[in-house]
């Protein structure tokens, strides 16, 4: 070990730092020291990545489903992450619906009521949340009053003839399609629709919360999550959606794999198509999002997926 000048003490040669030894850092210990530090590094990134994953998944499942999930944070950085995971709700919720279908079909019951089983799960799953946010969406916009008043129309807790008409009609034709896929396609095609409609549904929720569109409150769900999400991750995560859905479908469809893939593919442009239509009209008309925007945006992705398939 070195010493300080003037301690009456030199360096003895051959030892580190002296003459003819080694210089600092430079011997058999270093790079095993250095590689334990690397890897010492890289576990904590990668702790601190699966953390914010998880904190992520947290808040998606904790906002958009009825799951008993404890949301840590209520912050815009734990929004963003939530809002990337958005899809893995989708994936849930749908999943869960796909399979109570199955099992009623499994069970004997005609593809009909096997479709409204379908439907109703992403309801239960959501206390109806979306379905809530798109009415108030139509009544808002069919209001036909500034933003300010449109809001308010929103806010109030009661249905609107338009929100009524937009509900039935939507809840219509997504069991109309499902009774179709379930009744003369295949249980394997209507539970894939099932699913890739609840997936873009919420991947539609993840490309709303982008950076560039405003919250059209100060306050509220609408508020926290607006904007957060950065556009190259939200244009990852539909492209991600787009790719699985493709594969999926050709998997599925394993007779007519380009078909399947086909259909699914356009399944996914076709949904976040039209929520895409609906996010850009009510920017204009309310000046940003709200909850509710993000709800009506959820089952109008849902409707138009699912209308895809029916046309496939």
């Amino acid at each position: 070990m070195s010493r300080s000048p003037g301690n009456g003490t030199t360096d003895a040669p051959g030892t580190p730092g002296g003459p003819g030894g080694p210089e600092p850092g430079s011997g058999p210990g270093d790079g095993p020291s250095t590689a334990g530090a690397s890897k010492g590094a890289s576990a904590s990134r990668g702790r601190a990545a699966a953390a914010a994953a998880e904190e992520g998944v947290r808040f998606a499942l904790g906002t958009l489903t009825v799951l008993p999930v404890r949301v840590e944070r209520w912050d815009r950085e734990a929004a963003r992450r939530g809002m990337e995971w958005a899809p893995l709700a989708g994936l849930l919720v749908g999943g869960a619906a796909a399979f109570v279908g199955l099992l009623a079909l499994m069970s004997g019951v005609s593809s009909l009521p096997a479709a409204v089983l379908s439907v109703a799960v992403p309801a239960v799953l959501t206390r109806g949340l979306h379905l809530d946010g798109l009415a108030d969406v139509a009544d808002g916009l069919g209001s036909a009053k500034p933003a300010d008043g449109a809001l308010r129309v929103m806010k109030q807790p009661d249905i609107g003839p338009f929100g009524v008409v937009t509900l039935v009609l939507v809840l219509l034709a997504q069991v109309a399609v499902l009774d179709e896929l379930y009744g003369q396609v295949g249980w394997a095609q209507g539970a894939l629709g099932v699913m890739v409609a609840a997936v873009t549904a919420r991947c539609a929720i993840t490309l709303a919360a982008r950076s560039g569109v405003p919250a059209a409150r100060g306050e509220g769900l609408g508020a926290v999550v607006a904007g957060t999400v950065p556009v190259r991750a939200a244009a990852l995560v539909a492209a991600s959606l787009a790719v699985a859905a493709t594969l999926l479908g050709a998997f599925v469809y394993w007779g007519d794999a380009l078909h399947g893939a086909v259909t699914c593919l356009l399944a996914v442009l076709i949904g976040l198509t039209a929520a895409e239509l609906l996010l850009q009209h009510c920017r204009r008309r309310f000046g940003g999002v709200t909850g509710d925007v993000f709800g009506a945006l959820s089952e109008t992705a849902t409707t138009a997926a699912l209308l895809a398939f029916a046309l496939g």
